[in-house]
């Protein structure tokens, strides 16, 4: 049984336990008033409708998405807020339908149900993870620039539920194999792609060929079906959508269509009003917290409590941006020199995780991301917004090409996609890509999700130094 199904029949199952354990806890403990039988009733148009709303609601925040399976943060992030919305719909239709209903019995029910869930939840998740269950295969079809993409992108989201096995060689001319590339095996060509994928159980091959290896796609295609496989392709036209796409069927063409990656008037409008108030509330909740860390600051080492930055922002306007100072001073002067250009032209700027610049305070700042506190300023001032993409040192926009300036087309942000999908353990060329990426899928529900998201991020500490 697949555990996405397995995991589903378990979190309906603890669903109907709580409801009657919750029925007999309010009858069996000493709190609240006398009740009748209707107050305790238990109708089966109610369990119906619990089985709905929590099937719909668990299914629609991802909870039995296999990545997220994976990740116990990702997955305690899930439940718990699909449980929590799960509960919200049900008590308003409850109250339509059977407002009669124990509102302590309810309560019972809810704290049963979201303690079941995570418990079974993470009993599953220690079983899988030990018996290795359900992990993806994977091999990459294509040796050129397209095909390492594809490996480091798998790579770079620690591909929780899948293992990537190697290359195979896309091109047909008879060429000396490299034994391997990024310390990943390339395994053949396409003669030895069916006893390749047999031999290793492989369930899945993405084709990345280059532009000049495009032709090809067909017969990779024809041999692939011949095998027990799903395949995916990935077409070169990274440098030529730069902006939000659709696709639009024709008969049976499909045309895709490149527009102007800009917010429409009434999702700003949406937007602006949220950090606004998001913002202020928390500015007001975390003064406290704002307050004892300049006091540490000031304690630990020499120099001003807050760090202004020179950061280019939405039409590549230039701003000051605020942070705790986590460095000792001076330490910004050295900011060109962490700049390079690769081979590939790829830009790089190399932070890391030991510098001696970085002070006692500012280490464990930067670990939980308390530094970027301040910037809730700039949100306010209209600088900056809570979700987008990470406003660039001038001194790296001068390196962009014009495909990369389209990120400064949306307010920059507190946090954004690749936050949530890496932070610094990736290399900075893929910021960009990230951020792109969520500028061609912009919305208010994607803001929603990235916050939500990066909550966990935090408390994780990932890739933040």
């Amino acid at each position: 049984m697949p555990l996405a199904l397995a995991r589903y029949i378990t979190d309906i199952a603890c669903l109907f336990v709580s409801l009657y354990l919750a029925r007999w806890l309010r009858v069996t403990l000493p709190f609240g008033l006398p009740i009748d039988a209707d107050g305790l009733a238990l109708r089966w148009p109610m369990l119906m409708l619990a089985l709905v709303v929590w099937s719909v609601t668990l299914a629609a925040v991802h909870s039995y998405d296999r990545r997220r399976m994976a990740d116990p943060v990702d997955e305690l992030q899930a439940v718990v807020g699909g449980v929590a919305i799960a509960a919200l719909v049900y008590a308003g239709l409850l109250y339509l339908s059977y407002r009669e209903l124990s509102r302590l019995m309810f309560f019972y029910f809810v704290a049963l149900d979201l303690a079941l869930t995570v418990g079974a939840r993470a009993i599953w998740r220690a079983r899988a993870q030990g018996q290795g269950l359900e992990r993806r295969r994977i091999l990459v079809v294509g040796l050129g620039v397209v095909g390492r993409r594809v490996a480091r992108a798998l790579e770079a989201e620690r591909a929780a539920d899948a293992d990537l096995m190697g290359y195979l060689d896309e091109r047909t001319q008879a060429e000396p194999l490299p034994t391997a590339i990024e310390r990943l095996p390339v395994l053949g060509g396409a003669e030895d792609a069916a006893e390749i994928i047999q031999g290793l159980g492989i369930d899945e091959v993405i084709l990345a060929l280059a532009p000049d290896a495009q032709p090809q796609l067909d017969r990779w295609i024809a041999l692939l079906q011949e095998q027990p496989v799903h395949i995916r392709v990935v077409p070169d036209y990274s440098q030529r959508i730069l902006s939000r796409a659709d696709v639009e069927p024709l008969g049976d063409l499909f045309l895709i269509g490149l527009n102007e990656p800009v917010i429409g008037p009434i999702d700003r409008a949406l937007k602006r009003i949220f950090d606004l108030v998001v913002s202020a509330m928390l500015l007001i909740l975390l003064i406290p917290l704002m307050v004892l860390i300049g006091l540490a600051i000031v304690l630990d080492s020499r120099g001003p409590i807050l760090y202004l930055s020179r950061r280019v922002g939405e039409g590549e306007r230039l701003f000051w941006m605020l942070k705790f100072r986590t460095m000792v001073l001076g330490a910004d002067r050295e900011q060109e020199a962490l700049i390079s250009q690769g081979d590939d032209g790829h830009l790089d700027f190399c932070k890391e995780p030991d510098d001696d610049r970085i002070t006692r305070v500012g280490r464990w700042l930067r670990r939980y991301s308390l530094d970027e506190l301040p910037q809730l300023v700039n949100v306010l001032r209209g600088e900056m917004s809570l979700v987008g993409p990470r406003p660039e040192l001038p001194a790296l926009t001068r390196h962009y090409a014009p495909w990369q300036r389209r990120r400064f087309s949306v307010p920059q942000g507190i946090t954004g996609w690749w936050q949530i999908s890496g932070r610094s353990d990736k290399p900075k060329h893929l910021h960009v890509e990230d951020d792109l990426y969520y500028i061609r899928r912009y919305s208010l529900a994607l803001d929603l999700w990235i916050l939500w998201r990066t909550i966990g991020v935090v408390l994780r500490g990932e890739g933040a130094y």
